[in-house]
């Protein structure tokens, strides 16, 4: 089997599955309950003054 048949069988199947896992990992840790504190202390950092 060629280098390149074999790395586009593995994106297409389990690289997919592996992105579309991480994907909605990062989404439930954004949306986490209590994270909106953190989340709201992280926007006045831009604002906060030294």
């Amino acid at each position: 089997m060629e280098t390149y048949t074999a790395l586009r069988q593995f994106a297409d199947s389990w690289a997919l599955l592996a992105m579309t896992l991480f994907f909605i990992g990062v989404v439930v840790f954004a949306f986490r309950p209590g994270s909106r504190a953190n989340a709201e202390e992280a926007a006045r950092i831009p604002l906060k003054d030294d």
